[in-house]
Formats: C-alpha cells, sequence, structure tokens
C-alpha cells in the first residue's frame, strides 16, 4: 500500500549491444595499451583523462576501457549514458544509438528457472542509420501505431522509429531498421524530438488535443500534423512490404502537413514542450486587449485558438511563445519513399527534399549536388519568459494534463511551471543533471464506491518523479505543494526514461473500450539492464486530514512491527492485534492485517482464533449493508481453519486414543502375502536403511505450524473445503500431519477420518495426502510393516466409506476411478516396498466393496468377478517384480568400481522405458558394479555355482568372507531378478546392453580404455549373430568410426606414432588409450565379420515380454534396432580390419609408417564408408611398389615383436622362456597375425616366416626359431641366411670375446684356412644376442646342414663350421 519499484522487464545481451556501438574505441583503447607497455616507465595518465573527459557524470568511474568485460558489469562508468536511448512507451522497443550506429532491442517472452513468464528485452536489429558522410544521431522516439482492425483492443500494430541527426536530417524506420521516410526540415542539428499523442478528455470542458510530432532546431521549430504522418508512414510501410515482395507500382503517399517556426527573443534554446492548442477566457483577452491597445481598444466577440510552446534554455531561462491558429498556413512536403527494390517512378524525380535507393549512379550524384530545397520559418515573437541571466535551463517535462511542467537547470535546481498562468510555483535545490518524469494514478474503484462522491468521475492523482543521479536517489512527489511520498536508493549509473505520449493514430472513436497497455515511467539500470516501473497508490496523494487510509496504514505499521519482534508476550500480542483490527476503518486494509497476522509464525493458535472471532463477532453486530463480505467470509473460513487444527493436534496429542483391534480379523488374506514376500521386503528394508544426512527442518516429524496449515487450504463456495497442492515437502508435511498418528497407532483412525469428513475435504485430496505420506515414511513402515499395514487398512476403508469417494454408480464391470488413483500412485511411486504394501491393502479392500456390492446386487453364493480385480493382480504382480528389481539396484557397488547413485526404478518409468528399459536398468548396475563379463555369464548360466566361487576367491584374494558373502548375495539377487523377468532379461539381451552401457560410458570418458574392452567382451559373449551384428555395426557408426578415421588420417600426416598430444588433439585420447583402443576395434570387426557368416545360418530370434509388462509404451529396445539393421559388406569389413590390424601394430611397436599409403586409390576411397554399402574394393595383382612397401612393414613388425618378447639382459642364458600374455606388444598371436596380413597383403608368406626365423636367432631365441623353421618352405634360401648368422655367433667367440681361452687360439690354429678368412669377415656386431651358449650353436650348424642339399655352393662351408663347434665343445 504504498510507492514500490517493480521490475517487469531485462535487457540481454548488454555486452554485444557495447561491442557493437563501441568498437572503434574498444580497438584505439587496445592500442593505448600496446604502447603502455612498450614504455613501462612512462605516466598512463589514460584514465584520469578519460574521467576527466567524460564529464561529472561519470565520477565513479573506474580506469579506462582496456577490457569489455568490465564494462559491462558495471565497475566502469556507464557506456550508456553516452549513447541516446529511447523506449516505446509499449515498452517493447528500445534504440540505442551512438554516432552513427543504432541497436534495437524488442520485447521477447522467456520462462525463468522457476518456471515463470518473464519479458525480455533481446537485439533484434543492428546497423547504420545515418547516410550522409559526418552525421551523427542526435536524438530518437519510439512511436507506437494504433492498428486499425476492429478486433484490437489498445496493442499497437507496428512501431516506429523517428531518429533525428545532426545535419538536420529526420529519417522515420521500422522495427528491423528498414528506412521509410527521410526528410530535410531545417539545415541545423535536430535537438529534440517530442511527441504528443490523443488522450481521452477527463472532464467535458477539456480542449482536446491533436496529436503532433515537434521537431527542435537551435532557432526553429517543426511541427508534423499526428494525423498526416500517421497515414504517410502507413503508406510507405505497406509500400515497402509490397515493393520488397513483388515489385508492384509505387504509390505516392499523402504529403506530410507541417509547420515551421524562427523561434525570435531568445538567446539559447535546448529543449521544448508543445502544450497543444489552447482558448484565453474572456477576462484574460479583455485584459490583454486593454494592455496593448489603451482604453478605447475593441474586444473580438471569440477569443482566438493559439498553439503554445515552452522553451528552455538562456536568456530568458524560460520562454513562452503562442502561435494563433490560422497566422500560417501549413506546408506540404512531397514525400519520397526509401524502397530497396529496381522501380522507377515519377515520385522520386518530383521530390524536392528526398533521397531514393532506386537510381541510377549519375542520377544520384546530381541529386547529391543538388541542394535540397527547405523552406523559409515564420517568424513567431516570443510572449512573456522567465528571465534569469545567469541560470540556463536543460530541460523541460510537460506533465500528462498539459498544466504544469518540470524544468532543470545548471544551478542543480528543479522548477515546477504553472503553464496557464505562466509562473513558477515551486522549486527544488540540490538536483545536479536531475531526470524528471510524470506520474497519472487513477483512483482505485473499490475506493470510489465508499466515497460521497461516487457519481462523479474517477479522480486522478499527479506525482513528480524526479532521477537524481549524483545521490543514486529516485524521488516521487505529490503536485503540486505535496510532500514527498517515496524515496529509492537506485544507484548512480540509471536512465529516467518518461514518453509523454501514448500510441498514435487513436481517436474519440477507437479508442472506445481500449485498455492502452503503456508504462509512464520507465527506469533503466544501466548496469544490470533491469527496467522498473514505480508503482504509487492513489491515496498517497491525498492529505491526512481528508484520508482515513493514513491512519489505517499507521495502524498496520504499527501490527506489522510488533508480529516482526520475537520477544512479545502472547497475551500482549493477542491485545495488540484485536485493537488495531478493530480500530481499521477500511476494508481492504483491515483485510490485509489479518492475513498478515494469520501469516506470522510467531503467534500462537489461540491468540489466532480469538482475534479472528472477535473480528468476526464486530462485523455481525454491523448493518448488513455496511459489512465488507469478502473480509466476513475470510474470518469465516479462517475460524473454520483454525478449529480443524486444533481438532486434529488434540486427536493426535494422545488424550484420546483408542484400540484398532475391531479391524484384526479382516486381514487374513494380506497376512499371507506379507509372509510370502516377508523376505524380499527384509532385504530391501535393510538396503534402505542405510544412514543418510538430512536438514532438521526437512524432517518429516517436524511439527506443523497453524500457519502452514491454513496456508494449504482454501475454503470453497459449498462451504466445503481443499488442500492446495504447493510443494512436494509442503503436500507431504500435511499429509504427515494429519495421518502419520493414525498410521503409528496413536491416534484413533475412524475420529480422524469423521473430523476430515465434517469438514469437506474431498476424499480424493485426503486419498492423495494419505498415500504420499505412506510412500514418503517406508523406512519407518517396514520397521513393523504388520502393524502399519493393519492401520493402513482401517484408514483407507474409513475414507473409502465418505461421501463422494467410490461412485454409486460404478459399474462392477467396469474400472473404478477411486481405485484407479490409488493404483495410479503405486504405479508412478518409486518407493517398492510401501507402494506393494499399499496395493495388498487397497486390492483386498477393493475385493471387499465388490463382494458387498455383488451380494447386495445378486443375493447368490456366486463370487463376483470384475475387471477392477484383474487390474490390481497385474498391479501387484508388477510391484513385487519392481521391489525385487529394486533391490538389487539398491546394492552398493564394491570399493573401486565406478559408483554412482543408485538408479530408482517404479512400474511407471520401466513402462515408458520400452520392451528394453529393465535390461538397460540392470546393465547400468552391471557398469556401477564392475561386474566381469566371464562371472555375469556363470551367474546368468546358474551353472558351477563352485567355479563361480572360486573365480571370486582367485580374483579377490584374501578380501575375507564378508566380501564373498556380499559377492554370493548379489549373484542371488541378480538370479532371482533374471527369474522374475525370463524373457526381457534373457543372457543375450543383457549382454547387448551392458555392451552397449560401456561403449557409452568410454564415449563419455575415452581415457577409460578398459570400458570399450569390456564392452567388446560382453559383445562376444551375445550367442544370437543377429543381434551381435547389429550391435556392432550400431556401435561402429556411432561412436567408433569418427575417432577411428581421425587416428588414421593422424597416423598417415605425421608418418610415425604421433606424440600424445596430436591424439588429445585430434582424437580426444591419450597415445596409450588410442592403441588399446585399436586394439579393440580389431577385436570389433572380427566380431562383425564372424557375424555377418553366421547370419545365414541362424534364424533371428524372436523378442518377448512377460504378460504382466506387455504394455510397455516407449522407444524401441536395443535389441529391436539391432535386428533393424542392414546386412554389411563383408569385404569392406576385411578391408577395415585390415586398416585396423596395421594401426594397430604400428601404435604397438611405435613404427614408422603412412597406414594409408599402403593402398591404392580404390582402397583409399573405400575407408570409412558406411559398411552396409557396396564399394569399389582393390582387385587383381597390386602395384609392386606397394607390395614391397607392405612387405617391409610387416618384416619391421615382426622384428620389433621378437625385440619385445624377451630382453637379453633379463634373461639368463638357458632359461626356459614364459608363456607369453594375451594383450600387449609381447601377445603370441602377432606372427600369426602378420602371416594373415601377408595374405591378405599380397605379401609371399614364406619372406615373412624366414625373416622370423632369422630374427629369433638372432635374439638367441633358438627354440621358438626351431618350431616356425618346420613351416619354411623355401628351405635353401633360410640356409644360407642362417650360415651367415652362426658365423657370426662362432666369430664372436672365437675372435671378438673377451675371454678367449688358449684352446680356443689353438683351435682356431688348427681351421681351415678358406673358413679363418670366412670368419674373421663376419660382423658379430649384427647380434642382438651373442652370448649363446656352445649347445644352442651347435644344434644350430646341425639344423642347418640337415636343411642344406648335399650339391649347394656352401654345404662344404657348413660341414667345416660343425666339425669347429664339435671342437669347442669337446674342448669345454
Amino acid at each position: 500500500m504504498s510507492c514500490s519499484l517493480l521490475e517487469f522487464c531485462r535487457l540481454q545481451e548488454l555486452k554485444t549491444v557495447r561491442d557493437f556501438l563501441f568498437l572503434s574505441q574498444k580497438s584505439e583503447s587496445a592500442e593505448e595499451k600496446n604502447q603502455a607497455a612498450e614504455n613501462e616507465l612512462s605516466w598512463d595518465s589514460s584514465d584520469w583523462e578519460a574521467t576527466w573527459d567524460s564529464g561529472e557524470n561519470k565520477e565513479d568511474a573506474a580506469s579506462s576501457a582496456t577490457t569489455v568485460e568490465e564494462e559491462t558489469t558495471g565497475q566502469r562508468a556507464p557506456w550508456l549514458q553516452d549513447c541516446v536511448v529511447s523506449l516505446s512507451p509499449c515498452s517493447d522497443l528500445l534504440v540505442v544509438a551512438r554516432e552513427q550506429k543504432a541497436v534495437f532491442l524488442s520485447a521477447k517472452w522467456r520462462t525463468d528457472d522457476g518456471g515463470r513468464e518473464e519479458m525480455t528485452l533481446a537485439v533484434s536489429w543492428t546497423g547504420t542509420l545515418g547516410s550522409d558522410e559526418g552525421e551523427c544521431v542526435s536524438s530518437s522516439i519510439c512511436i507506437p501505431l494504433a492498428s486499425q482492425k476492429r478486433s484490437s483492443t489498445g496493442r499497437p500494430d507496428w512501431t516506429c522509429v523517428v531518429v533525428g541527426f545532426t545535419s538536420g536530417h529526420v529519417r522515420f524506420y521500422t522495427e528491423s531498421g528498414v528506412l521509410l521516410l527521410a526528410q530535410l526540415l531545417h539545415e541545423d542539428p535536430v535537438l529534440r524530438l517530442k511527441c504528443r499523442t490523443y488522450e481521452i478528455p477527463r472532464h467535458p470542458g477539456v480542449t482536446e488535443q491533436h496529436e503532433e510530432l515537434s521537431i527542435l532546431y537551435p532557432a526553429a521549430l517543426v511541427t508534423i500534423d499526428g494525423f498526416s504522418l500517421f497515414q504517410s508512414l502507413r503508406a510507405c510501410r505497406n509500400q515497402v512490404a509490397r515493393a520488397t515482395a513483388a515489385g508492384s507500382d509505387v504509390i505516392q503517399p499523402p504529403p506530410l502537413a507541417y509547420k515551421k517556426w524562427a523561434l525570435q527573443d531568445m538567446d539559447t534554446i535546448v529543449d521544448h514542450s508543445s502544450v497543444g492548442v489552447m482558448t484565453l477566457c474572456v477576462f484574460d483577452q479583455m485584459k490583454n486587449a486593454s494592455i496593448l491597445g489603451g482604453f478605447n481598444a475593441s474586444v473580438k466577440g471569440s477569443p482566438p485558438a493559439m498553439s503554445q510552446y515552452v522553451t528552455v534554455g538562456g536568456g530568458p531561462y524560460t520562454g513562452f511563445y503562442y502561435a494563433v491558429e490560422g497566422s500560417s498556413q501549413p506546408l506540404l512536403s512531397h514525400v519520397a519513399l526509401a524502397v530497396a527494390s529496381k522501380l522507377t517512378s515519377a515520385l522520386f524525380s518530383a521530390a524536392s527534399g528526398w533521397l531514393g535507393w532506386n537510381r541510377h549512379k549519375n542520377e544520384e550524384e546530381a541529386v547529391q549536388k543538388q541542394k535540397p530545397k527547405v523552406e523559409p520559418a515564420t517568424p513567431l515573437g516570443i510572449r512573456f519568459g522567465l528571465p534569469d541571466s545567469r541560470r540556463h535551463g536543460e530541460s523541460v517535462c510537460l506533465s500528462p494534463c498539459n498544466t504544469l511542467a518540470g524544468v532543470t537547470d545548471d544551478f542543480g535546481r528543479v522548477t515546477l511551471l504553472d503553464l496557464a498562468r505562466g509562473i513558477a510555483i515551486r522549486m527544488w535545490k540540490g538536483y545536479r543533471d536531475a531526470q524528471l518524469g510524470w506520474l497519472q494514478v487513477p483512483e482505485e474503484r473499490g475506493d470510489r464506491e465508499f466515497s460521497p462522491s461516487a457519481s462523479l468521475p474517477r479522480r486522478h492523482a499527479l506525482f513528480l518523479v524526479i532521477y537524481a543521479p549524483r545521490r543514486g536517489i529516485l524521488e516521487v512527489w505529490g503536485m503540486q505543494q505535496g510532500p514527498r511520498v517515496g524515496a529509492f536508493t537506485v544507484g548512480k549509473h540509471c536512465r529516467l526514461l518518461y514518453a509523454g505520449y501514448r500510441l498514435m493514430g487513436v481517436n474519440s472513436v477507437t479508442s472506445k473500450g481500449w485498455q492502452l497497455h503503456t508504462q509512464q515511467v520507465c527506469l533503466l539500470d544501466t548496469t544490470t539492464g533491469a527496467l522498473r516501473t514505480v508503482n504509487i497508490p492513489f491515496h498517497l496523494a491525498l492529505s491526512d486530514k481528508k484520508s482515513e487510509r493514513a491512519k489505517d496504514m499507521h495502524l498496520i505499521k504499527r501490527l506489522t512491527t510488533i508480529l516482526r519482534s520475537r520477544e512479545v508476550e502472547p497475551d500482549i500480542l493477542e491485545r495488540e492485534a484485536k485493537s488495531v483490527l478493530l480500530d481499521i476503518k477500511h476494508p481492504a486494509i483491515k483485510k490485509q492485517a489479518l492475513e498478515s497476522l494469520l501469516s506470522n509464525k510467531n503467534a500462537p493458535v489461540s491468540c489466532l482464533i480469538n482475534v479472528t472471532s472477535a473480528l468476526s463477532d464486530t462485523l455481525k453486530q454491523q448493518e448488513p449493508e455496511e459489512v465488507d463480505a469478502a473480509l466476513l467470509q475470510l474470518c469465516s473460513s479462517q475460524l473454520k481453519l483454525l478449529q480443524l487444527y486444533t481438532d486434529i493436534q488434540e486427536l493426535h496429542s494422545g488424550a484420546d486414543r483408542e484400540a484398532c483391534a475391531e479391524n484384526q480379523d479382516s486381514l487374513k488374506g494380506i497376512e499371507d502375502e506379507l509372509s510370502r514376500v516377508g523376505p524380499a521386503l527384509q532385504r530391501y528394508a535393510h538396503l534402505t536403511a542405510r544412514p543418510s544426512v538430512s536438514f532438521a527442518q526437512d524432517s518429516p516429524d517436524s511439527p506443523m505450524a497453524a500457519q502452514a496449515f491454513i496456508s494449504q487450504m482454501e475454503c470453497t463456495e459449498d462451504e466445503g473445503l481443499r488442500v492446495n497442492r504447493g510443494s512436494e515437502a509442503q503436500w507431504n508435511h500435511l499429509g504427515n500431519f494429519l495421518f502419520w498418528g493414525c498410521l503409528c497407532g496413536k491416534s484413533p483412525p475412524q475420529k480422524v477420518c469423521d473430523t476430515l469428513q465434517q469438514a469437506g475435504i474431498s476424499p480424493q485430496q485426503l486419498l492423495s495426502l494419505l498415500l504420499s505420506v505412506w510412500l514418503q515414511r517406508e523406512k519407518e513402515v517396514l520397521q513393523k510393516p504388520e502393524e502399519a499395514v493393519r492401520n493402513l487398512h482401517t484408514l483407507l476403508i474409513g475414507i473409502s466409506d465418505m461421501k463422494g469417494a467410490v461412485e454409486e454408480s460404478w459399474d462392477l464391470q467396469s474400472i473404478s476411478p477411486w481405485w484407479q488413483q490409488v493404483r495410479c500412485t503405486c504405479i508412478q511411486s518409486h518407493n517398492a516396498a510401501a507402494a506393494l504394501l499399499a496395493a495388498f491393502v487397497a486390492h483386498r479392500a477393493a475385493k471387499a466393496s465388490i463382494t458387498s456390492r455383488g451380494d447386495s446386487k445378486f443375493q447368490s453364493e456366486w463370487e463376483a468377478v470384475s475387471l477392477e480385480l484383474e487390474q490390481w493382480v497385474v498391479c501387484v504382480h508388477q510391484l513385487e517384480d519392481v521391489l525385487v528389481l529394486q533391490t538389487l539396484l539398491l546394492m552398493p557397488p564394491p570399493q573401486g568400481a565406478a559408483g554412482g547413485a543408485a538408479a530408482q526404478c517404479s512400474i511407471k518409468t520401466l513402462l515408458e522405458g520400452g520392451t528394453g528399459g529393465i535390461a538397460d536398468s540392470v546393465s547400468k548396475w552391471v557398469f556401477r558394479h564392475d561386474l566381469a563379463p566371464e562371472r555375469l555369464k556363470d551367474i546368468l548360466q546358474m551353472k558351477g555355482e563352485q567355479e563361480a566361487d572360486e573365480r571370486s576367491e582367485q580374483r579377490a584374494g584374501e578380501e575375507g568372507k564378508e566380501e564373498k558373502k556380499e559377492a554370493d548375495r548379489t549373484a542371488e539377487l541378480l538370479v532371482a531378478v533374471c527369474q522374475r523377468f525370463p524373457h526381457s532379461l534373457s543372457p543375450d539381451l543383457l549382454f547387448a546392453h551392458c555392451c552397449w552401457e560401456y561403449v557409452v560410458q568410454w564415449n563419455k570418458d575415452p581415457e577409460e580404455d578398459r570400458y570399450f574392452w569390456l564392452a567388446v567382451e560382453h559383445l562376444k559373449l551375445v550367442s544370437s549373430p543377429h543381434i551381435q551384428l547389429g550391435i556392432s555395426a550400431m556401435m561402429w557408426s556411432t561412436f567408433i568410426v569418427k575417432r577411428f578415421s581421425a587416428a588414421a588420417f593422424l597416423m598417415e600426416k605425421v608418418g610415425k606414432a604421433p606424440k600424445d598430444r596430436l591424439f588429445r588433439r585430434d582424437v580426444g585420447m591419450g597415445d596409450k588409450a588410442v592403441t588399446s583402443f585399436l586394439g579393440c576395434c580389431v577385436q570389433l570387426l572380427q566380431i562383425l565379420m564372424e557375424a555377418d557368416s553366421a547370419v545365414e545360418e541362424v534364424p533371428p530370434p524372436e523378442l518377448s515380454a512377460e504378460e504382466a509388462w506387455c504394455g510397455a509404451e516407449g522407444p524401441a529396445s536395443l535389441a529391436e534396432l539391432a535386428l533393424e539393421q542392414r546386412g554389411v559388406h563383408y569385404p569392406l569389413v576385411q578391408h577395415h580390419c585390415l586398416l585396423a590390424s596395421l594401426l594397430h601394430a604400428g601404435m604397438t611397436f611405435s613404427l614408422k609408417v603412412k597406414p594409408l599409403s599402403l593402398f591404392d586409390s580404390k582402397g583409399k576411397n573405400a575407408f570409412f564408408r558406411d559398411l552396409t554399402t557396396i564399394q569399389l574394393m582393390p582387385s587383381g595383382d597390386m602395384d609392386p611398389g606397394l607390395v614391397s612397401l607392405r612387405q617391409e612393414f610387416l618384416l619391421r613388425v615382426l622384428t620389433a615383436w621378437v625385440q619385445a618378447i624377451e630382453d637379453p639382459s633379463s634373461s639368463a642364458p638357458g632359461t626356459k622362456s614364459a608363456p607369453l600374455p594375451s594383450q600387449g606388444p609381447t601377445a603370441d598371436w602377432w606372427p600369426s597375425l602378420c602371416l594373415e596380413l601377408g595374405s591378405l597383403m599380397q605379401v609371399n608368406p614364406d619372406i615373412l616366416r624366414r625373416h622370423l626365423v632369422c630374427e629369433l636367432y638372432n635374439q638367441g631365441l633358438d627354440l621358438r626359431a626351431e618350431l616356425v623353421m618346420l613351416e619354411v618352405e623355401d628351405k635353401d634360401v633360410l640356409g644360407s641366411q642362417l650360415l651367415v648368422l652362426t658365423g657370426q655367433r662362432l666369430s664372436y667367440s672365437l675372435l671378438h670375446s673377451q675371454s678367449q681361452t688358449q684352446a680356443a687360439m689353438e683351435l682356431l690354429a688348427r681351421l681351415p684356412p678358406t673358413l679363418c678368412t670366412w670368419l674373421k669377415a663376419m660382423d658379430p656386431g649384427e647380434l642382438r644376442s651373442p652370448l649363446i651358449p656352445l649347445s644352442q650353436t651347435s644344434r644350430l650348424v646341425g639344423r642347418l646342414v640337415e636343411i642344406l642339399p648335399e650339391n649347394h655352393a656352401q654345404y662344404s662351408l657348413a660341414l667345416h663350421l660343425l666339425e669347429a663347434v664339435d671342437a669347442l665343445t669337446t674342448e669345454d
């Protein structure tokens, strides 16, 4: 009931606006910054210079702009103060202009975080407005134009932006920046644009004012008739739209009618106001005539109508001009249209002051050279003024009623002028750089009904709004001599935007019934972008003598102060509140006071009841016509609510308890059900009973205050009560207050039900509250399930028996809305155990109800069969399934697993998840628990439990019996879930979903290469080739191919294994993760090829769901999507697998290779295509150059593998090599892979085998070499290669060994000269492992003699070597 500032809108993208308008300054400041950095010793004076230069408006500014971000947060002097800003009175368009640039911001609605709709102003157009060189924007206004449609209700059709320039041009634009009109009316800069629109006269005697646009120049004033302007703008806009769309003929719009006055006898003019047409009264006319003409002056019969203009500036400081109507003929301007089309028209050639866009170049140049014709102004002398030689006016602001004006000056004063008398009637001081606005507030309709002048027109109060930026304060003053009624601290960087007009194009006929949605005064906070409007109640304009409301406001403030103080005694509070409420006269304020008392948390219930009943009694004693019905209704409804609150509280207090034994005999069926699901409930309760953190005020056991109870209830017209559904916490708190005592057995259920029924709360809302508290208090319910279920049954029967619960007309063969409500709640609940218990109780109660109704209808021993009971059977079955599944999902993951929050499931979420929803939730659980694929397979097959135990023991080591028990419990739960969902959790579906879950998690964090490997391992366990094929194809196209191609292109570009940094940039993971990723790609493509081969032999699997879960509606399951996948092109998959193997080898052994260069153009083009398409593949003999490159690469792979498998420094001679691992660079499958790749790449496999044998001997791995040697076909070539290797070994032991013995030297002397020479020519430095036992070399020479034919050229050399080795061996 007092002044307030309300934010109704906020500017978006302030930084974008600033960047656009100050782009040149930004670059200049960046240059200054660079100069300062070059010479650090020089003074940086830009900070204080900028502050001084920018004037006193910016005294709080920070240092000069070096970063844009600081400016937008308001740490610097606001940049918006340097711009021309204008806001449409409808607040739907804001124009910000600076120099030649402008930004238009239009209104948009958006939903905030709280779900509320809020209005924002977002950038809709940016561009350059001026077309002449050197001209800048000096003034702008936004004029909303009324719609001409009959269905219009007062919203504007569109908004015209009028912009004045320093060149004298005035241009008119649409909201989207399209130029409509442009005219040069005078050759001086435009100082100010102002507009006047039609106002509905409040009194019969007030003259109707015509609409007009006034343009102020330094020594001239131009006024354009509003009607003429409105028609011209509409015609131009239609023409622009037509020309843009089609290119029709240009129609000349009607000419603009304007008057041009040369204002004389004033030194400087900076602002003006066009007051409108006025007529002098007869006395003033006679007075003026006698002063001017003397005693014998003649007086005309009717006083002439005059237009009044008020100007401010200097010499005199305020000037009053009067132009007699008819003294100057209106000038008709030729209007030219700015349309961006190629149309030509006589209009453009005839226009005098206009430039069109559709001229030829030579025509444009001619027009620019020709100076536009400017009409001469009619001289207008000053009638009188307020002379003050030292004072200079800065702005004038006209009041909405055209009788007063506020003037600001350079002395920091605000002067109030009476325009009719031409005198100053009030002055405020201390308001330097003040900005003014006016507010006209109508009297509230409720006030008129109780005032003696109810038959007269509504009164209006006038307020002057003053914003003083130096003090950062916004003040509201009552007119004319009224007090200050409001003051707000708003900051020093705001702009007060006051339009002073409404919609143009409105008249007395069209405005009937319109609601003009316009803001009178808006305050723009330039630091935050918030737009706020001032809200002032009418009564603030009334003096204390006339207004009872002022006294009432004082009383309500007194009550508010008492309510805020915490130490006040309850009896004092009650006495004071009662006295204040009875003293307040105005019903609306009395209602406000009562509401504030009832919402106060410190007031006790007894106080609320006593005060409300006292007020109610007082109202009832008054005359019926004097009583406000709404207030009396409020009192009675609040008394009813308070009484209900106390009644419920008394029932729960334990003063009146009754035994619940009478209902025990009716629960036999439920007890059987409870014993059946007992173990599952105990497991679930054990898992949910884990400790958790919560706030004390959120605890369901916290008592409910009467204020909270009242705030959630409201009385209906039929004297019932309705509960307002607020937040979930409030709803649960209310349910807790009403029913938890009954569910615990501490309160009598039947009495509580009777009390609530008498209060008139609908049974449906009570049922919802009961079920919400039952589901919310699941942990407490599961501590004593039998007792809680019995109490729930009693309450449910009690509420169901209420009137309006179960419909009387319910047909037993249809579904009852009442029981459907219970089912819906259970279906949506995530508390599986509580929902199941509620379903047992409701099923039992529904069955009893149906049986009783059936007996009354049929009077027979037949059992009533009902669709309702069938629904309950399905619901109970589903809830049991959900309970087992939720128990599994609640199992805590072992330490070190991925972890994460346990998934919540309900019947609704599982049905909405589609047929794959159950498998999806279990796969997420598998991921959280990090269950190994083999372990999962063992659990699913439920065979060899001992085996599974042994494996888990091996894996866990000495983790202790507790963890083993936990693992067994997990396995039991998973088996139980799979038994309840035999179709949805068939092994293939579960493995497929686990595979997908792991690959999704890997895609989120590709560094976790183990996830991708586990996804492939799960995929291998899928038995159906159809599902396997579909899943692997989907994985490849969705997650893999993009990263795979990036890795291939990067390695091709670098020519070797790239560095970690490059991989992270291009592929999104490090080099180690990429190596693992490529290995998994090879396995995935191999699975794809195997599945594609097996698809023809096996029929596709039939997917089905459990009977209770057939109603699933949601996205297609993963298995369905997999079966819908098209078949792949086998050669293309093989082609990709070949590339993946090459990339994997290159990365594993860090080899130099350009992988794509190992293929011809056909091969390169086929890569990374969709695997289902048929591509042109390489065929026939490959180019020998490519084959040699491939062979060289494979030979390098074999060499690298041999070097990796055994480091000679770590292996003692003669020790047996350990078995090789299955992964990494030392895996035993690399040689066979190279041979397989060789056959695919047209490389001779025998060359690879021979190379491998030589490399193994070179490494000293003779046993492995002998095994490979058996497969070599060309033994002759191999023999020659090994002969050299043997010579190198012997040469090392005889000639280069550090421990040369005398026997060795003697043997060397005995050798044939040819052998000696040959041995000396050998270079043992090529051997990687020269320290080989002689026994191994002896075996090697023996093999040599065996494989070399006798006619071989080096056979004799081999024999000599054999003798030498034997001799050496015998010497040792």
